[in-house]
């Protein structure tokens, strides 16, 4: 396909304000009809473009819109969103953290903490966590295409404590459970003795590829703790989804 037609039909979408034919797309753009159908067509099939009414008209689709959020520099997520986590940071009066997906995991990328130099909290670190082992990275692999969830569960895992999962029966029982819940847990399965408890952030027509969370230690955080935490967080998530939605796309 040639790029700049790509191009040129791409912004003829974006700039139409509603779904459009393929016949309006060639009266607008000059590309030969012929050129014309076989690139939209080509481009709904690498889900570059969507059909939403099955009707022949097109918008920009959602593997566009994912591509063009996962290039959104972390200082830009983090700044539209970190004035929530100060002020979720303050109430919880412990650590909360941003997280995205990455390279077939999640990294930390931006930590929020109580400003009260009298209070005690667990900072999580910045940095790489697995996708099978951790709150933030589960919050995000349940919400995943389920052609890519069952690559996780099916590949090698790594078991960092005693309460690790690693079977895929384990695992694929867990991630149903958090999204009838809408929140994750990790209790010790990365580190003994720390639990945490984050949500996915679900912005329109994009795949999952954020989630929040605060942590703490597991005396602290238990049962009721964690439940509470996980509603709290779910209605942070709304919040910061609808300023991504409105900021990045």
């Amino acid at each position: 396909m040639n790029i700049d037609r790509i191009i040129i039909i791409l912004e003829t979408i974006s700039i139409s304000g509603r779904p459009i034919s393929t016949t309006e797309i060639h009266k607008i753009t000059r590309i030969p009809k012929p050129t014309c159908y076989r690139t939209v067509e080509q481009l709904l099939f690498h889900g570059i473009l969507d059909d939403p009414n099955d009707n022949g008209k097109y918008l920009v689709g959602e593997r566009l819109r994912t591509i063009a959020m996962a290039g959104t520099p972390d200082k830009d997520i983090c700044l539209a969103i970190s004035p929530l986590l100060q002020e979720t940071a303050k109430k919880f009066d412990e650590a909360v953290f941003l997280s995205r997906f990455r390279n077939k995991g999640v990294e930390i990328i931006h930590v929020e903490t109580p400003k009260d130099m009298t209070s005690s909290f667990v900072h999580p670190g910045l940095g790489f966590r697995p996708l099978h082992a951790c709150s933030c990275s589960k919050a995000i692999l349940a919400f995943s295409e389920d052609a890519f969830k069952q690559q996780i569960l099916t590949a090698p895992k790594k078991q960092y404590t005693q309460n690790t999962k690693i079977s895929k029966t384990e695992l694929e029982k867990e991630l149903k459970k958090i999204k009838e819940k809408g929140y994750a847990e990790c209790v010790e399965e990365i580190q003994n003795g720390i639990a945490s408890v984050a949500v996915p952030l679900k912005i329109r027509k994009i795949e999952t590829l954020f989630s929040i969370g605060t942590i703490g230690p597991v005396n602290v955080f238990d049962a009721q703790k964690r439940n509470s935490l996980g509603n709290q967080l779910l209605k942070l998530s709304h919040q910061c989804s609808h300023i991504l939605e409105l900021n990045m796309t």
